[in-house]
């Protein structure tokens, strides 16, 4: 009872403090509860209900809530996508929520705006993203996968795809990124790292036993496995400065900007987490997707299992 008289004048409180309620140009919506926002909604019935309910009861195009500690504007449609991707670093720049920054970043860079290092990024994240970087990767990744289906998929005769995917593309992002091969050095990044994303968009209350608790410990870890890998990466090129290009980590050490000045390790371990995050969950969702549906479409299936051609896209011949 007492928590409850302390809640509800801070609640009125807050709303007649904020002035957004009645002259902020805003899209509709509702910022949910002080504090919680609408993260009980969010968690409950995930991502994709949590917004189709509010494209049918608010806008289709842009509505508003709350959660995770920040008030988000959320764009749907064709047209929000649109105006996103092609107004990078214009009218909108990268961003996380401060519970986000906190259990994946360092602390003493989670207020540094992404768009600071957005430009470094693009020096060396468009060069290695070109078709023809990319072929190059391609045998690493087919020997990565058949080495992968024949120790964790041929052997049984149910497997759970989306785990199994995130276990490849988190390996594969290892070798590619940081020229890590051991698996059990890509546990001891993986493990901690899945700590992290059960967590990540979990209520942000750091207590012990929560899911954010664990995020913010599972991040700690991480960071702290990757400073290793950092420091020991710099020693090396110092000692061979012809391994300079083996991975996306020696790269990053080496890239500077336009004044001359490289980055420091917590910045390099932070441009790695937010691959890693890439690797970890919407590549690994893909990648099931397209099983999903060759599993559903056995004349597609075939073709791809006799390795025959199936698609030309931008120079690109796709096989099996």
């Amino acid at each position: 009872y007492t928590i409850l008289a302390l809640l509800v004048p801070f609640y009125l409180f807050l709303l007649i403090k904020n002035p957004e309620f009645s002259k902020a140009k805003l899209p509709p919506g509702n910022l949910g509860w002080p504090v919680l926002g609408e993260n009980v909604d969010f968690a409950s019935g995930g991502p994709r209900k949590f917004i189709e309910e509010r494209m049918s009861k608010y806008s289709s195009q842009v509505f508003k809530t709350s959660f995770m500690g920040e008030k988000v504007a959320v764009f749907c449609g064709p047209a929000g996508n649109k105006f996103l991707f092609s107004n990078e670093d214009k009218t909108v720049t990268s961003w996380l929520p401060r519970s986000m920054r906190k259990a994946l970043l360092f602390p003493t860079y989670v207020d540094v705006p992404m768009k600071e290092v957005g430009a470094l990024q693009h020096s060396f994240l468009h060069e290695i993203l070109k078709p023809e970087a990319l072929k190059k990767y391609i045998p690493v990744m087919d020997a990565m996968a058949r080495k992968h289906l024949d120790a964790e998929w041929a052997p049984f005769e149910e497997v759970k795809v989306y785990h199994l995917a995130k276990k490849y593309t988190f390996a594969l992002a290892c070798r590619l990124f940081l020229n890590i091969e051991d698996p059990e050095h890509v546990k001891r990044l993986s493990d901690p790292f899945a700590r992290v994303m059960n967590g990540l968009f979990s209520i942000p209350l750091d207590f012990p036993g929560t899911a954010y608790n664990g995020a913010i410990k599972g991040g700690n870890k991480v960071r702290e496995e990757l400073l290793k890998i950092v420091t020991n990466r710099k020693k090396e090129l110092v000692e061979d400065e012809s391994s300079a290009g083996r991975d996306l980590l020696s790269r990053m050490i080496l890239v500077k900007d336009e004044d001359g000045k490289l980055m420091n390790e917590m910045e390099i371990c932070n441009n790695i987490v937010g691959l890693l995050v890439a690797s970890f969950d919407t590549t690994s969702c893909a990648v099931t997707f397209v099983l999903k549906y060759l599993s559903e479409l056995p004349h597609i299936y075939e073709k791809v299992y006799q390795g025959k051609l199936i698609v030309q896209y931008q120079g690109f011949y796709v096989y099996s």
